[in-house]
């Protein structure tokens, strides 16, 4: 009997009281099977928060002492679970590459040095496509640490260090296919490189330089990374007629003005907005200081872009003078963060 599908690909229920029966079952089946999985999951997850000790400080240790790059390596799923973890450990300010164990038996393990440190992932920890890399960490005296459920298996056996995985079932209804294993083994990766990353203190500054672009980048980004430097600033001082100020403001195109002080510190901004208030017959006689608007609103060149955004819609302005000691040092338009995608 041919099936009916509804716009979104579902068994539309039959007439026939047994077909509906049975898709009402196999959906039933879609969702404890979701649950199953989700469930092991968490579970283990748990017990391997809880099974944080010792051995992940050491293992740690053993990591961040070495002068090269961290060599992940694994076979089979856990090799692509190795990859994402070599992934985010580049991107956290720790040096990182992915080794394959079979490739390495034929000529890739020219691609591991002394300075290195291998982290090596293996539930059984007997995987045979690793012994090459074994043997010649423990021949070249690089430091190994290893991942693996398997307490004395021979890859624990030849680590400095080891991260156990606590023993949980798989979620493959045979259990057989890895599922839980491979997620502990993504979460204590993790663990791994934020712990590294707070280790060797990376800073937010840094962490945008391994994130140029995209939106963890943009985010990233500080005020001293678009504003404009000092010689562009349209400043004029305290006492500057406002025929000169007027010329400084079109000759910028900043849409405002700077007002220094005797010492060289930023005591107002003039904008279009305050020319506009000001204008009648006397406004090009007067002094910037009397159409200047005092104590301008200013942001540190250290500050995240997205705060000077935020000030910006705050106060309803489109520019902000960055200011060291008082004194300006750049501007950062609205323009600016919207080239840079924020606004």
């Amino acid at each position: 009997m041919k099936t009916t599908l509804d716009t979104a690909g579902h068994p539309l229920l039959s007439a026939d009281p047994a077909s509906a029966d049975a898709a009402g079952a196999a959906r039933a089946g879609d969702r404890a099977a979701a649950q199953r999985v989700l469930g092991f999951a968490a579970d283990a997850l748990a017990a391997l928060a809880g099974s944080i000790d010792g051995r992940f400080s050491a293992a740690i240790d053993v990591l961040v002492a070495a002068r090269g790059r961290i060599v992940v390596t694994g076979m089979g799923k856990s090799g692509h679970v190795a990859r994402k973890i070599a992934a985010t450990l580049a991107s956290t300010g720790t040096p990182a590459q992915f080794v394959h164990p079979a490739e390495a038996s034929h000529g890739d393990l020219g691609m591991i040095t002394t300075a290195d440190a291998v982290l090596a992932l293996s539930n059984s920890g007997e995987t045979a496509e690793m012994q090459d890399i074994l043997s010649y960490c423990r021949r070249q005296g690089i430091k190994l640490v290893a991942m693996t459920a398997a307490a004395q298996s021979g890859l624990a056996r030849a680590a400095d260090a080891v991260l156990m995985l606590p023993s949980a079932p798989e979620a493959c209804p045979h259990g057989l296919a890895p599922t839980t294993t491979t997620t502990m083994m993504i979460a204590l990766g993790d663990a791994v490189a934020i712990a590294l990353m707070e280790r060797r203190g990376i800073s937010a500054d840094l962490f945008h330089r391994y994130h140029p672009r995209g939106a963890l980048g943009r985010r990233l980004l500080t005020v001293g990374d678009l504003m404009h430097p000092a010689e562009e600033l349209p400043l004029v001082d305290i006492d500057a007629p406002m025929t000169e100020t007027v010329i400084e403001m079109t000759r910028r195109h900043f849409g405002c003005a700077g007002v220094l002080d005797r010492d060289g510190c930023l005591a107002g901004i003039i904008t279009d907005g305050d020319l506009r208030r000001h204008m009648g017959p006397d406004m090009l006689a007067a002094r910037s200081a009397d159409v200047m608007t005092p104590d301008p609103k200013t942001i540190a060149a250290e500050a995240l872009a997205a705060e000077a955004l935020g000030l910006m819609r705050a106060h309803s302005i489109t520019a902000v003078f960055v200011v060291a000691d008082g004194r300006p040092c750049g501007l950062v338009h609205i323009h600016d963060l919207l080239r840079a995608g924020l606004a």
